[in-house]
């Protein structure tokens, strides 16, 4: 019968494993540049290493260290993130490396709990960036550590939920190796990724395999489990797009909330009249509207239709520029910070 490994064993399996199968070119891999770890423990937030990778290439191209990203203004860093998604990461990622380069001479501190303390970085993250960087001992539990513990030690329930997630956070923290620690980190987000994935594990070539209470019970699709189903509440709103020469009005949204500090198509309000929002608001008078289809995108917490309208307009009147509004040409909307839904619906 399976028993539940012991440290000892869990993590011993994990890093000869991790050296002959696990992922050893990754572009953040073989560095002890904090910066460089930290920019890609932030970009894997709840996204797949394949798009993250052309993401961070020309993260390091445009800001290669930590001084010239915190030297750079907010949009340009918002542009390079634009299409990658949970944009609050950007606005952190760019609070972050001025608190660095201000407060602590541009080096990341060594202990996991003070790394936490800076924005954006949770206690996994601190935790990946002590290990990978200073080689510092601690447990991280993103969401594929948290498959691979409620698999091999079968832990029922969300792994969400805050108790649930209380005692995967005890259990990660008993199974950490005396040794060996970057090996040990990298192996658990390896396996993760690789083999105990979601939708179709792989247990022929699990180095747990032996030791898998949900193998052994054959409740791998079972666990974890999944978060509890509750319907998303529906949203819709109408978005302006003012076209004229073949430039397109724009505008920057607040800081805050979604797409904060992106650039976004102006949205009308429940009963505004479009004619009238674009000649008071926007000094433009407008010819014809055309309804677009609409675009339904999935967020976290709700579901939003954007329902878009073409405004030809006739004529722009001369005023002073105002903030956080920008005629943009169309052939310069590729690099423009747009959230990847209104770059869809400009891509139509």
């Amino acid at each position: 019968m399976t028993g539940r490994p012991q440290a000892q064993d869990f993590a011993g399996r994990l890093i000869a494993w991790q050296a002959l199968h696990g992922r050893h070119d990754l572009p953040w891999q073989n560095t002890r540049d904090a910066y460089r770890i930290w920019l890609a423990e932030i970009m894997l937030q709840q996204t797949q290493v394949a798009t993250v990778i052309p993401y961070y290439a020309r993260f390091l191209e445009r800001f290669p260290d930590i001084r010239a990203l915190a030297a750079a203004p907010v949009d340009a860093v918002m542009a390079l993130w634009s299409g990658l998604g949970y944009y609050a990461r950007a606005r952190n990622l760019h609070a972050c490396a001025r608190i660095i380069v201000e407060r602590h001479a541009g080096e990341f501190p060594r202990e996991a709990a003070a790394i936490a303390t800076l924005p954006g970085i949770g206690r996994s993250t601190a935790a990946a960036i002590a290990v990978f960087a200073h080689g510092m001992r601690g447990a991280i539990l993103d969401g594929n550590v948290k498959r691979v513990l409620a698999r091999c030690f079968a832990i029922d329930g969300f792994t969400g939920g805050k108790q649930v997630e209380n005692r995967l956070w005890q259990l990660a923290e008993s199974l950490l190796p005396t040794g060996g620690i970057e090996s040990y980190t990298q192996a658990l987000m390896d396996l993760g990724a690789t083999v105990c994935t979601r939708g179709k594990p792989d247990c022929v070539r699990c180095p747990l395999r032996g030791a898998c209470v949900a193998l052994e019970q054959d409740r791998v699709g079972q666990l974890p489990a999944p978060r509890p189903r509750k319907a998303l509440p529906r949203r819709s709103a109408r978005y302006l797009i003012l076209r004229h020469d073949n430039r397109v009005l724009l505008e920057q949204r607040p800081p805050s909330g979604i797409w904060g500090a992106l650039l976004c198509l102006p949205e009308l309000s429940d009963g505004e009249d479009p004619r009238l929002v674009a000649r008071q608001r926007y000094a433009c008078s407008v010819d014809d509207i055309e309804a677009q289809p609409p675009l339904t995108h999935g967020f976290t917490h709700f579901t939003l239709t954007l329902q878009p309208l073409l405004c030809h307009v006739s004529k722009v009147e001369p005023h002073a520029a105002q903030p956080g509004l920008q005629w943009l040409p169309l052939d310069a909307l590729d690099r423009a910070a747009l959230p990847a839904p209104i770059r869809k619906l400009l891509a139509r």
